[in-house]
């Protein structure tokens, strides 16, 4: 589809400069060849994957060796092969030049045929990346571009010196040449920008053989960034073969554009670093839990902008990734295991024996359980005198940092701890005042009563 709309196009722009010639300027026969080739607007400023100058010397020369063979031609096959069609070209050289498009046809679709025929014969396995593959598919539907373009501008070009107009001017010349660079640029291009999806598959492998998951966005990144830059390249050269504008100068005119965009853009750039601080630091993993900025959530994606956080009430948090590597960040799932801190209050009328037998019933309780790593064994300790109550601390760690296994576990110990108290009669302890009333030597109570008019101590 896309070659036949190509096709139409460069038909459709070769008749729009046969109408233009002919309402502009009638065609001079008897101009020579060598003033037509003088009068060609050259290309020299284009930038392009083949140079049509090249294109059309042969042009000119197999389109003089053809009119030579019209005059040969016409003793055979009667006058009216070498007559003009139309414009000044004879009927055998417009002969000639349709004969050559349905050869670039032929070679086109030969070409095309031999490479999906290649790629069908790959090895089509399960985790196998065809290098080949990739690379025949990358270059199958850009080749067949870049065939027509140049082939029907080579099949063309001994007829671009017919429409030389009497001031030097060629429209149609100038429009199939402007035509043939800027597919011929497109080809090349889009050859480059489908070239990377090897690059994508080598990273992808890369990605898949390490744990980081943040790898896993790291590969694809490389490759958009890659084929923006390809892309922006050439749109680069397009717009100088159109214009005539050097790229050069025109990137050396942004400079005071770029800075202007620069400072209005300094968010966007500023959160553009910040994805490549997060993917190259790797301070945390899609699917780990963290905490910043008062958001407690799993990382769900990195992108160029933003971080996307679930949180853990089930809203989605986007953060700009400027404030993310800015902002103290602390990683939950990258903890090692899950220390939990308690502090166990009983009532101030337990004697000292039973506070000993309370943080002994919690040591055995807490010795050696389902979560412990020889390295950090509990702690236990009465450390101290609360308002209403004597305090134990206790400390343990549980491994792995699995949440809801620790939860299972934690709640079995303090049932545990419920039962073996209630067992031994110790009391905890909860938020009250106690009252004493003294009667010693420094405290006496005294009461007074009225009696008659006076007071009476008693």
């Amino acid at each position: 589809m896309l070659r036949q709309k190509l096709l139409s196009l460069l038909l459709v722009l070769f008749l729009i400069g046969i109408a233009a010639n002919a309402f502009t300027q009638s065609y001079v026969p008897n101009k020579s060849k060598q003033e037509e080739k003088e009068a060609i607007p050259r290309t020299d400023q284009e930038i392009a994957p083949i140079k049509t100058e090249e294109i059309d010397n042969v042009g000119e020369k197999v389109g003089d060796r053809v009119d030579r063979i019209g005059e040969t031609a016409a003793s055979y096959f009667g006058q009216w092969i070498d007559r003009p069609a139309f414009a000044g070209i004879s009927w055998l050289k417009l002969l000639f030049c349709l004969f050559l498009i349905f050869f670039v046809v032929f070679i086109e679709r030969t070409v095309n045929w031999v490479i999906h025929k290649k790629i069908q014969s790959l090895p089509a396995r399960e985790g196998f990346i065809s290098w080949s593959g990739i690379v025949l598919n990358a270059i199958s539907n850009p080749l067949s571009l870049f065939i027509w373009v140049y082939g029907i501008y080579a099949a063309m070009s001994p007829l671009f010196g017919n429409f030389q107009n009497s001031d030097g001017t060629n429209f149609v010349h100038t429009v199939a040449q402007k035509v043939t660079v800027i597919g011929g640029t497109v080809g090349l291009f889009w050859f480059i920008y489908l070239l990377v999806n090897l690059l994508d598959a080598r990273l992808n492998r890369w990605a898949a053989s390490t744990d980081s998951k943040i790898d896993d966005v790291l590969a694809p990144l490389v490759g958009k960034t890659l084929r923006i830059f390809i892309v922006i390249i050439g749109a680069m050269l397009i717009l100088q073969n159109l214009t005539g504008i050097k790229i050069g100068a025109l990137v050396a005119s942004l400079g005071i554009g770029g800075l202007a965009v620069a400072l209005a853009a300094r968010d966007t750039i500023a959160n553009f670093f910040g994805t490549l601080t997060i993917l190259y630091d790797k301070p945390f993993q899609i699917g780990e839990r963290i905490i910043i900025d008062n958001y407690d959530g799993v990382v769900e994606k990195v992108g160029f902008r933003s971080t996307r956080i679930r949180l853990l009430t089930g809203h989605l948090v986007t953060i700009p990734n400027e404030k993310v590597v800015n902002t103290g960040l602390e990683n939950i799932g990258k903890r090692p295991h899950i220390r939990w801190l308690t502090n166990i209050g009983i009532t101030y009328d337990t004697p000292p024996v039973k506070v000993q037998k309370a943080v002994k019933i919690i040591e055995d309780i807490l010795k050696d359980h389902e979560g412990m790593d020889p390295d950090f064994p509990p702690r236990v300790y009465f450390n101290g005198f609360n308002d209403w109550s004597l305090n134990i601390m206790v400390i343990a760690w549980y491994h792995p940092p699995n949440y809801w296994d620790y939860q299972s576990w934690l709640q079995r110990t303090c049932l545990e701890f419920m039962q073996q108290f209630e067992a031994e009669g110790i009391d905890f302890a909860f938020p009250s005042r106690t009252l004493y009333l003294a009667d010693d030597r420094k405290r006496q109570l005294k009461l007074r009563v009225a009696k008659d008019q006076g007071m009476e101590t008693i």
